[in-house]
C-alpha cells in the first residue's frame, strides 16, 4: 500500500549531502528539526536560473517545502535563513565529518530535535573559529546518545561505583565501563580522570583529547559497521603532507 502523500513547509533544515540526478536535478539529503533525516529530489536545480541553483549549499540554515508520499520526496522550495558564516579551512573538513556521520548513522525519518540542535550550535561555534577538537568530542557523545548508545561515563559495570581517577578502564559494547587489572597485560585503557572529565564534557586537557578520541573513534566505528569515512581519510591525507 502506498504512503499518503506529504506536504510540510517551513521546516528548518540543513543539507547535509547532494549528487546529481539525471541531467539537471539533484538529489539532497537534508537533517530537519522535526523530520529527522529526509532524502529530496530538487527538480531542475541545476539549470542555469533555478531558484534553488545556489541555496543547496551544506551548513548553511534553511527553510525547506517538501511534498510525497515515498522515501524520496520533492523538494519544492528552498530558503536560505542567514547569519551563518561560511566554513572554511579545518572548520569545513570538520563539517563534512559531521554530515557524513549523520547521512551515515541516523535511519531516515527519525526526528532528533535535539541532535539538530547540536549540529546547528557546532557549526556555528566552528565558523567562529572555536578549537575543533572539544567541539567534535561533545558532538560525537550527543550523536551516541541521541541514537541509545549513550555511555555511562560515571559509573563502573557492574559494581556500579563510581569511576575511580586514578584507574584504568577498557569499554565492554555489552556492559560499560570495566577497570583493567594491573596484574594483566593487554591494553592499557582509558584513564578514570579523563572518563570524569568526558563527563563533564571538559575537553581541554591534552590527555582527554587524546583519549577520548580514540575511545569515541573505536565505537563509532563498530556502530558503522566497517563503513569508511572519507572525510576521515581526507584528514589523515592532509596531517601527511
Amino acid at each position: 500500500m502506498a504512503s499518503p502523500r506529504q506536504r510540510v513547509d517551513q521546516q528548518p533544515g540543513f543539507i547535509l549531502h547532494s549528487i546529481p540526478y539525471r541531467e539537471t536535478s539533484l538529489i539532497v539529503e537534508a537533517l530537519t528539526r522535526e523530520h529527522g533525516r529526509v532524502a529530496l529530489i530538487a527538480k531542475g536545480a541545476r539549470r542555469p536560473h533555478s531558484t534553488l541553483r545556489g541555496l543547496l549549499m551544506a551548513f548553511q540554515p534553511l527553510w525547506l517545502d517538501w511534498s510525497g508520499g515515498g522515501e524520496l520526496k520533492t523538494l519544492i522550495r528552498a530558503e536560505w535563513q542567514g547569519g551563518q558564516p561560511l566554513l572554511t579551512g579545518r572548520a569545513l573538513l570538520c563539517g563534512y565529518y559531521l554530515n557524513e556521520l549523520l547521512v551515515k548513522l541516523l535511519a531516515r525519518e527519525d526526528a532528533h530535535p535535539a541532535l539538530f540542535s547540536g549540529y546547528a550550535e557546532v557549526l556555528r561555534d566552528l565558523s567562529q573559529g572555536q578549537a575543533t577538537e572539544p567541539l567534535l568530542r561533545r558532538f560525537e557523545l550527543r550523536l551516541l546518545r541521541e541514537l541509545g548508545y549513550g555511555l555511562d561515563l560515571e559509573h563502573e559495570a557492574a559494581t556500579g561505583l563510581p569511576i575511580r581517577p586514578e584507574a584504568a578502564y577498557v569499554y565492554d559494547i555489552e556492559r560499560g565501563f570495566v577497570p583493567v587489572n594491573p596484574t594483566e597485560g593487554g591494553a592499557a585503557g582509558v584513564s578514570g580522570r579523563v572518563l570524569q572529565n568526558m563527563a563533564r564534557e571538559a575537553f581541554t586537557d591534552p590527555e582527554t583529547q587524546q583519549q577520548a578520541k580514540l575511545l569515541l573513534r573505536r565505537l563509532l566505528n563498530h556502530y558503522l559497521g566497517g563503513q569508511p569515512l572519507q572525510s576521515r581519510r581526507v584528514f589523515m591525507e592532509l596531517q601527511e603532507l
